[in-house]
C-alpha cells in the first residue's frame, strides 16, 4: 500500500468507524462498499483494506453474496484502542468512560501492589519521574503536558506488575486518560489530592510496600469515578 493509499484508508476508517460505533449503521445493516467508495472518493482496493481493518475489530463481517454487515456491539473488540477512541467521540461517551474507569478500578490497584514487589530499579525511577512530571504540569491549565506524564505513569504501573495481561491494557488506559482530557471530562487543573496520590504510589512502589501501593491506587480510581459523577453523569 502506498503512502497515499494509507492516507485514504485512514480517511475511510475515520468516516466509517465512528459512524458504526455511534449507531448510524445499526447492527445488521449492510454496507454498500461500492457506493461508499464513490462517496468517499477512494478506490475499491482502499475500501477493501478499510473493511478488513473493521473486520479485525469485529465491527463488521464480510460474507459472499451478503456483503459487509455491521455486527452488534457484543461482537466488537471493545479493548481495541481505535474502537475506544471512536466510541468516546459519540453519544456513548459517558457510558464508555464509566465502563473503562470501572475496569481501571478493578485492575490498577492489583497491578500497583504487584509492581511494589516486581518493579525494577529502572521502573521505580521512571515512575518517580512521571509523578514529578505530573506535579510540574498540575497548575496553569497545562492538561496536555499533564496527560503525557499521567499516561506514562499508568503504563509503568501496568508493565512493572510483571503480569503480561495487565501490561497489554496500557493502550486501553491511555485512551481513557486521553479521552477524559480531550473531551473535557476533567477540571481545568487536576485534583491536587489525585496528584499527591500518584507521588505517594511511586514512593510505595519504590519502598516495596504492596498494601500501601494498592490502597493508594484504589483511591485514585475512586477519585476518577467521582469526577465522572460530577462532569459526565
Amino acid at each position: 500500500m502506498t503512502t497515499s493509499d494509507r492516507g485514504l484508508h485512514g480517511r475511510v476508517l475515520e468516516a466509517l468507524g465512528p459512524a458504526i460505533t455511534a449507531g448510524e449503521y445499526p447492527p445488521g445493516s449492510v454496507l454498500r462498499t461500492d457506493e461508499l467508495a464513490q462517496r468517499l472518493e477512494v478506490s475499491r482496493s482502499v475500501m477493501r483494506e478499510a473493511v478488513r481493518v473493521l473486520e479485525s475489530m469485529h465491527l463488521v463481517e464480510s460474507r459472499r453474496r451478503v456483503g459487509v454487515t455491521v455486527l452488534p456491539m457484543a461482537a466488537w473488540n471493545v479493548y481495541d484502542p481505535q474502537v475506544i477512541r471512536w466510541r468516546l467521540t459519540g453519544a456513548d461517551r459517558p457510558r464508555q468512560l464509566r465502563s473503562l474507569t470501572v475496569l481501571r478500578s478493578a485492575v490498577e490497584p492489583i497491578a500497583a501492589g504487584l509492581a511494589a514487589v516486581n518493579a525494577t530499579p529502572e521502573q521505580c525511577a521512571e515512575l518517580t519521574e512521571c509523578a514529578l512530571g505530573m506535579v510540574a504540569n498540575s497548575r496553569g491549565h497545562r492538561l496536555e503536558g499533564y496527560l503525557v506524564h499521567d499516561i506514562a505513569f499508568h503504563r509503568v504501573i501496568l508493565t512493572a506488575s510483571g503480569n503480561e495481561m495487565f501490561a497489554r491494557l496500557g493502550d486501553v488506559v491511555a485512551e481513557v486518560l486521553a479521552g477524559r482530557t480531550h473531551h473535557e471530562v476533567m477540571f481545568e487543573d487536576p485534583d491536587p489530592a489525585a496528584v499527591t496520590l500518584h507521588v505517594q504510589v511511586a514512593e510505595a512502589v519504590r519502598e516495596g510496600d504492596a498494601a500501601r501501593a494498592q490502597e493508594l491506587t484504589r483511591q485514585i480510581a475512586e477519585g476518577a469515578l467521582q469526577e465522572l459523577d460530577i462532569l459526565a453523569p
